[in-house]
């Protein structure tokens, strides 16, 4: 349970509860105006050394139940990173969500998701689509079979060389309908990423350059079948509601996939600017272990500047990922047993506050100072 004091906390349904999908109520945007978003807002690419086509974070469920109970919702969500943001989207419900990196690829990345979101009917077609597996003829009857079973179907069914080439050229039509402008390297870089998630399949896993795969990096199935802290399965894909309500937010292009750097003086600062300008604040902000970069190359502080600047909400949180915290004397940083990382939540004015009172003592520092403890009975 979430036992440190900053957060407030309401006996709102999990992901297993029987309440109605909170709806946003932000109006769509219509197709050119949320191309021209994306491009008003992005700057130019950068590098990191992965294609980071799913997490790495096997841990990234398991702030989930602290989230549900912490009473946010609404506002604007941004984050970092590919799919594992749809989980955190599907519990905090926000109004509009800003999926910001570094990398371009990332973007296209994002975009191939929303032309999956767009295209398939129920989550057993939006896998389909992503690994270009063949559907059932009882399609309909999926929509309230466990993820194990649409899991199962994905694996036993494997794809045609027909299948896959007729799903990239559907998904590549549907992405060129977005309004955003891409090039021809654009284009074959989301071919590219197609081409990785039909050939792998379920095995995907997270993959760096110029550094040796781990053990550890879980698969894009165990990301899936994940569960957070309580023992409940809690990814995007567990619930139909849940998938339901992203594909809504999908198709009013309330998902804005964006090109930035965290440290960088224009993407974020101008997504700030976009949600004051709609009247809404910052409710969570998933940073993974972004931080740690940025501390690593010095441009912390700028990042930090940024924040201060950013309309948040009063009770948000940061959402991040630490590794490498194992054996440390520290309950916050030692992994739950079996796992290679940590998920922390930080409250927004705990961080705005160490700011202004002369930063932070260094990584660590930042990440473990005022943050909220995860309690479970797994043993750590």
């Amino acid at each position: 349970m979430l036992v440190a004091s900053g957060a407030a906390c309401s006996p709102e349904p999990s992901h297993g509860g029987t309440a109605a999908p909170l709806r946003a109520s932000t109006a769509p945007l219509p197709d050119t105006t949320f191309g021209a978003l994306v491009a008003r807002l992005s700057e130019p690419g950068g590098y990191f050394d992965t294609d980071n086509l799913i997490s790495n974070e096997s841990s990234y469920l398991h702030p989930m139940g602290a989230l549900e109970r912490s009473g946010l919702r609404g506002g604007a969500y941004l984050g970092v990173g590919p799919d594992q943001n749809f989980s955190y989207m599907a519990a905090l419900r926000p109004e509009i969500a800003f999926l910001v990196d570094i990398r371009r690829d990332n973007l296209i990345q994002h975009l191939l998701f929303k032309a999956l979101f767009g295209m398939a009917r129920n989550r057993l077609e939006y896998l389909a689509l992503l690994y270009a597996r063949p559907l059932p003829d009882d399609l309909a009857a999926w929509d309230e079979r466990p993820l194990p079973e649409l899991i199962a179907w994905i694996d036993e069914h494997p794809a045609g060389p027909q299948d896959g080439a007729a799903v990239r050229a559907r998904v590549a039509e549907q992405v060129r309908s977005f309004g955003v402008p891409l090039d021809g390297e654009s284009l074959a870089t989301l071919d590219r990423f197609q081409r990785e998630f039909i050939t792998s399949g379920l095995d995907l896993r997270f993959r760096s350059y110029g550094r040796r795969p781990r053990f550890f990096y879980p698969t894009h199935r165990d990301l899936l079948l994940e569960r957070d802290l309580d023992g409940a399965p809690a990814s995007y894909l567990v619930e139909e509601r849940d998938f339901q309500w992203l594909k809504a937010l999908q198709e009013e292009n309330r998902v804005i996939p964006v090109v930035g750097n965290l440290a960088g003086r224009q993407a974020l600062r101008a997504i700030g600017a976009e949600v004051r300008r709609l009247g809404l604040e910052i409710t969570a902000f998933y940073t993974s272990n972004v931080e740690f970069y940025l501390w690593s190359d010095g441009s912390f502080v700028d990042f930090a500047e940024t924040m201060a600047t950013l309309p948040l909400a009063e009770d948000g949180l940061l959402i991040r990922s630490y590794f490498g915290g194992g054996g440390i004397d520290d309950p916050v940083l030692n992994p739950v047993a079996g796992y290679y990382s940590v998920q922390l939540l930080q409250p927004f004015r705990a961080f705005a506050e160490a700011a202004r009172d002369g930063g932070f003592r260094g990584y660590r520092d930042l990440v473990t100072r005022s943050a909220l403890t995860l309690e479970s009975s797994a043993p750590r």
